[in-house]
Formats: C-alpha cells, structure tokens, sequence
C-alpha cells in the first residue's frame, strides 16, 4: 500500500503542475520566453503533461487494486474498463454515438486509430474504480440493497458528476488549451446532454461487467477496504475540473460536483449503519504492494 501512497502524492502533484500550465504559465508564456529552462518545462508540459497525470492515476489504482482487492478483481476491472471505454470512444468520435459529436486535439498522447488517445481508457478506468469502489462502501455501510446494484449506480453516478464539472470547462472557448473539441452544442453550458448519458451507460456497462464477472459484492465487514485512497483520487480530480471551471466562470458546475459529488462521496468515511453489512460475500485477496 505504500507504494499506492507514493502513486497518488505524484498523481495530486502532476494534477497541480497541469493547473499552473494551464491557468498560469500558458497565459503569460512571454514572460517566461527568455528563459531557456522554463521554456524546456513547457515543452515537456505541452507534449507529455496532459497524459502523464492520466497514467500517474492509473498505476494509483491499479497498485491499490492489487494491494486491497487482490489481482485477479484488478485486472478483471482493468480489462473490462480499458477495452469498453477504448471501443465507446472510437465509436463516439466516428460516429456521435454515445456522446455526441466530437474530436480531441494532439495534447493526450497517441491516437489509438487516429481519433482516441490512448491515455482516455486509463482514466475511464482509474475513475471508474475510484468510484466504484466508494459506491459499493457506501451501500454497504448503509445496508442499501440489492447492494450489487446500489454498488453499480453510485458508482455510475460519481463517474458522471465528475463530467458534470469537467467537460464544459474543457470545451470551453477561453480555455487555454484545448483537449478535445466539440461540433455538437447543447443546454448544459454547450454541452449536449447526449454527452452525459453515454458517459452513464458506459460507466453502468464495464463497472456492471466487472461486478458480473467478481461473483461478488465488495464487503467491507469482512474484507477491510482503506478507501483513503480511492475517496482522495475522485476529490482531486473533482477538484482539478473545478478549478477549470472556475478559471473559465462556470460556477455552476462547480457547485454540482460539490453537491452531487464530493459531498456524497465524503459518506464513505462514515461509520456503518448497526447490522447494515452482512455475512461474507467474497474470499478477500488482499496483497502487500
């Protein structure tokens, strides 16, 4: 676990240098011209930034994974999670379909069939287990049931808030850099609404295929789950997307990852309800990383 510790101080810090690329380096970037060394972390920033927090997310979780579920439930998430993602955005970007019609820019890495960067599936994954995981705590401390399928929705919903904040202030026009583009426009802050319902049923597929394939329910009764990390993944990058937003004067969305998202998630750390958990639903796996 301690290496998961390790992961998610870099993954928080590359958010960080992401933000002051993004909302104070870039705006003055004459300022910092005559200065060769500065201009070098630029360049770095423009070509590998964007990728190198997705990546640093990715490793968090999948470390996690290992250390509080065992490998097999890890790999299991990750191989449902990248490949279904990988496929939802292919056909969303050639097609319109599920998202809406849209492109990216050069800034995420390599295209995956010259229209996904290959950093998209990583963290359609890392979030999605970030969320998940703090979806089926809740249920479970909260003796919610079918908890199966409470573990599923939250998980769903917290992915999609996290949206809710995010890609409107990515695709906004005073945005700095752009990582995707938009041709379709829409009612939420030009966003169609045909985005997030695709980002819904993508998350309720592969989290749902996951869930299928595990046999079994996440118990925290049984199998101690230090949901520390997960809870601090899903605030930093909420956080990270509000601080966009807040850059570009979407106030709006900002208060909706906090209402509908961060808050929410905060109830993991609750104690659970007096006989909420019940009897064990799995054999734990857990491994040292």
């Amino acid at each position: 676990m301690r290496l998961a510790k390790v992961l998610l101080v870099l993954h928080i810090g590359a958010l960080m240098f992401g933000l002051a690329g993004l909302l104070f380096v870039i705006p003055r970037l004459a300022e910092f011209a005559a200065n060769p060394s500065a201009m070098r972390v630029y360049a770095w920033g423009m070509a590998y930034g964007g990728s190198t927090h997705i990546i640093l997310g990715a490793l968090t979780m999948f470390v996690f994974g290992v250390a509080a579920l065992g490998w097999r439930r890890t790999v299991v998430f990750f191989g449902f999670a990248v490949p279904i993602s990988l496929c939802s955005e292919i056909l969303g970007t050639t097609s319109g379909y599920p998202f809406g019609n849209y492109a990216y820019t050069n800034f995420l890495g390599y295209k995956v069939a010259n229209h996904v960067p290959y950093s998209i599936p990583l963290s359609w994954f890392y979030m999605g287990f970030a969320t998940y995981i703090i979806g089926s705590v809740i249920a479970a401390n909260r003796g919610w049931h079918p908890r199966w399928a409470w573990g599923i929705a939250l998980g769903a919903w917290f992915l999609t808030v996290w949206d809710l904040v995010l890609d409107p202030a990515m695709a906004h026009a005073d945005l700095a850099v752009k990582f995707w583009e938009w041709s379709d426009t829409g009612p939420y802050f030009g966003m169609p609404v045909q985005n997030f319902l695709g980002w819904t049923i993508t998350g309720i597929i592969y989290i749902g295929l996951s869930r299928l394939a595990w046999n079994a329910d996440l118990d925290p009764a049984v199998e101690p789950i230090p949901v520390g990390i997960p809870l601090a993944v899903f605030i930093a990058n909420t956080i990270f997307a509000s601080a966009l937003s807040a850059s570009v004067g979407l106030w709006i969305p900002i208060i909706l990852a906090a209402v509908l998202g961060i808050l929410p998630a905060l109830t993991v750390l609750q104690k659970p309800k007096q006989g909420a958990t019940g009897m064990p639903t799995a054999t734990p796996q857990a491994q040292s990383v």
